[in-house]
């Protein structure tokens, strides 16, 4: 067992954060919040019902925006608070399911207005229209690089810790705080194209109906990022790891220890991104020290809280919760 000694200086803070991620996301939310304010105060000027949407469509994006910077500073500032048993970083990954429930309802909205529009045609202010749009591309994709920087570098800084990033599945080290701020933007920016190349074929050939048109394709595309979103941050929040690559590792470890043991029960969670806790209870034949098996897992720089629990087939239960930072 653990002495109280290292129950009471043991660390659970098992991610470092994105400090860049953070800086660079809050530059976003600002450029996202004036191209908002000008779309809004352009579509009342020219009097153009599009700017004037789209510019309440943005204050969702920006709205999102601040959550993603309101999850880093929640995420960091209870840090050491010992209330959260694993560190906080999943403050982080619930900003990033929130998001994308957010970009699920910024679909549903594209896909009702541009259908109404379809259906009810309505004059547009072409060349107002299309200045608006195309400053507001240019800011987007101002924000999609801040943010993409900011997931670059972060990734970079992860791949020099850890050499096996296939163990900790696909999206193992991606910042899902800073990737729902990312699609945020890059949904804005698509809709801007979407609306300038409608704008002109409506201005120069008369269809009108590519406006409405490239409204439904936007809201599809945006619904299909939000699924992935949902998806991927709603399995860590539920704790549905089990079937990441590293399970399949620990079982393999196990498999060819020279120690001969059973799983007798495996759960596994992650705790950081690529980063897994494991709480591992094997039945062996006679006395083995559970560091033994805590030695041979630590070939996956991943596994950063690792509990063994060994039972000896002849009676006994021998418990020694382990934790190893990588």
């Amino acid at each position: 067992m653990q002495s109280e000694f290292s129950k009471q200086f043991h660390s659970h803070v098992f991610d470092e954060g994105n400090p860049l991620a953070e800086r660079n996301t809050r530059l976003a939310v600002l450029l996202t919040a004036a191209m908002m304010v000008a779309e809004i105060v352009g579509g009342w000027f020219f009097n153009s019902m599009a700017l004037l949407a789209d510019g309440w469509h943005m204050s969702s994006h920006a709205l999102a925006l601040g959550l993603a910077v309101l999850a880093y500073r929640a995420a960091r500032r209870f840090a050491g608070d010992a209330r959260f048993s694993f560190g906080t970083w999943k403050i982080e990954v619930l900003g990033g399911y929130t998001s994308a429930i957010f970009l699920v309802a910024v679909a549903v909205l594209m896909l009702f207005q541009s259908v109404e529009r379809l259906v009810s045609p309505q004059p547009i202010s072409y060349d107002q229209a299309m200045a608006i749009a195309a400053l507001g591309l240019l800011v987007n994709l101002a924000c999609a690089w801040l943010l993409r920087d900011g997931h670059h570098h972060h990734h970079d800084h992860d791949h020099e810790e850890h050499h096996h990033d296939h163990h900790a599945g696909s999206h193992g080290h991606h910042d899902l705080n800073l990737r729902s701020a990312y699609l945020h933007v890059i949904a804005d920016a698509a809709t801007s194209v979407f609306a300038i190349f409608a704008l002109l074929g409506g201005k120069l050939w008369g269809a009108n109906w590519l406006d409405p048109v490239m409204g439904i394709v936007g809201a599809i595309l945006v619904a299909i990022w939000a699924y992935g979103l949902l998806r991927d941050s709603g399995r860590i929040l539920l704790d549905a790891e089990m079937d990441a690559p590293v399970v399949a590792e620990i079982r393999e470890v196990i498999a060819e220890s020279p120690v001969a043991a059973e799983i007798t029960d495996l759960h596994v969670w992650r705790v950081g991104k690529g980063k897994f806790a494991c709480i591992l209870s094997l039945a062996v034949q006679g006395s083995t020290d559970p560091e033994e098996f805590r030695r041979q897992l630590s070939i996956h720089e991943e596994l950063v809280h690792v509990t063994i629990e060994v039972s000896h087939r002849g009676g006994g239960v021998d418990p020694l919760p382990l934790a190893a930072a990588s």
